[in-house]
């Protein structure tokens, strides 16, 4: 059987909170692929399951129902063993709150050694050196958490979490406690991570300035995958653009194109400002009708 090229793959997942009182849907079948070695930027807002895809991602909690692949493993197929075998060597989780990823009263060097000493590895302060020089901060590596700024403790957060050589980093709202150009310096080790190591990394953010420097960003809404925002370079805007009537300053500026994602059954979900503005409202009975004109599906609001 052939290797997929996909780090993740989710068809259909599914995820229901239950208490005595109530249920809670936080997924409702998103489908989603990210092939390895890809940078991906996770957008949506507050409720909209992002967070919660990220905490299945990252072994955290499992999925109610579908297919959730990672490296070529179905997780809702996992033992609790096989869980925390995947938490240990195949993911690596950074936070927003720093107080979940170091330990205060240990310097920066030994919070990155920790993970490898409770996996046994040799040669455990080497490595945590290269990774501290790897994320720029081989001049802070006796600095304790009170003794460096919100971006110094991510960049140690961030040299923890590739410790154990993980094949995906999973990033949950990573520059949401910084300023713009901390913000800046942070993506950039991210985006050097993923060049030059070839690790999958997958950021979950709400913060859109960033997400515009991400070359792909998938939005979701209600629990699905629901569009992906497509960057395009001045070399492809000038290529499409041959022809019209345009000026070559509007056509230089990169700009994003939105795309709703059609899941493999052929369903998709509209944005809900365009529903609202043709007065449709969703739901199992309502029905919109559809022409096909030159290559384009157009959706209009049925007749009563």
């Amino acid at each position: 059987m052939a290797e997929s090229e996909y780090a993740i793959e989710c068809e259909n997942l599914v995820k229901i909170y239950k208490t005595d009182q109530i249920e809670v849907v936080a997924l409702q079948g998103l489908d989603l692929q990210v092939k390895k070695g890809e940078l991906v930027a996770i957008v949506g807002t507050s409720g909209s399951g992002k967070s919660t895809l990220l905490n299945m991602l990252g072994g955290l909690d499992k999925p109610s129902a579908g297919s959730l692949t990672v490296n070529g493993r179905n997780l809702l197929k996992f033992t609790e063993e096989d869980y925390m075998i995947y938490k240990r060597n195949t993911v690596g989780f950074v936070w927003q709150n720093n107080a979940r990823n170091l330990v205060p009263y240990l310097t920066a060097v030994q919070n990155v050694e920790l993970p490898m000493l409770l996996q046994g590895q040799k040669e455990r302060r080497e490595r945590a050196l290269e990774l501290l020089d790897a994320v720029g901060l081989s001049n802070r590596i006796n600095s304790r958490l009170d003794q460096m700024s919100g971006g110094e403790q991510q960049r140690v957060a961030i040299a923890i979490s590739l410790a154990n050589n993980p094949a995906i980093l999973l990033a949950d709202e990573p520059t949401g406690s910084v300023d713009t150009k901390t913000s800046d310096q942070l993506l950039g080790v991210f985006k050097d991570i993923n060049q030059k190591r070839g690790v999958t990394v997958v950021i979950v953010t709400h913060d859109l300035r960033l997400a515009k420097k991400i070359d792909r960003v998938i939005s979701i809404r209600d629990g699905r995958t629901s569009s992906e925002i497509i960057k395009k370079s001045h070399a492809e805007i000038m290529s499409e653009t041959k022809g019209w009537d345009t000026g070559e300053e509007e056509a230089a500026e990169e700009f994003s194109e939105e795309l709703v994602v059609l899941d493999r059954t052929g369903r998709l979900q509209l944005p809900k400002d365009y529903l609202e503005a043709l007065d449709i409202k969703g739901g199992s009975k309502v029905k919109a009708d559809l022409d096909l004109e030159n290559e384009r599906i157009y959706i209009h609001k049925a007749q009563q």
